[in-house]
């Protein structure tokens, strides 16, 4: 299948990202279409697309562009999920210009470790949900 991503906020269908936050993610149930605009307005965002143009996933980054992004709302829709496109769209955010020159990205999950520790992301602590990619070593 020919896809793409991109980080152009005009191509997002915004009604699918929020059906699918709302009422299908365990992390934004009951999250209103204004706090989806919201979060997409102040956030760099990448969707993926089919040759149709069709949205197959979304991520958005909360970030200072400099030392620090939150990765957040990491999408792959339904009929999209098990054929490798998580994988691909993670792998891109990573090796995006602006993610590459951040010190660390944090993220939480339930149940995608597996996914983020093939970008280096490790736990924080004993947090079941925390993880970040941390190039700045403190201790």
């Amino acid at each position: 299948m020919k896809k793409f991503i991109s980080t152009d906020k005009v191509l997002l269908d915004v009604d699918l990202i929020h059906r699918y936050v709302s009422t299908i993610s365990y992390w934004g149930s009951g999250r209103t279409i204004e706090e989806v605009l919201g979060t997409i307005e102040n956030s760099f965002c990448f969707g993926m697309y089919n040759e149709a143009n069709e949205q197959m996933g979304f991520a958005r980054l909360v970030t200072d562009y400099i030392t620090f992004g939150y990765l957040m709302d990491v999408i792959i829709f339904d009929e999209y999920q098990g054929k490798g496109y998580g994988k691909e769209l993670i792998e891109f955010i990573m090796n995006y210009d602006v993610v590459k020159k951040l010190k660390t990205i944090a993220l939480k999950t339930k149940d995608a470790h597996g996914l983020y520790e093939k970008f280096d992301f490790k736990k924080i602590g004993n947090s079941e949900l925390w993880m970040a990619n941390d190039k700045v070593k403190l201790l």
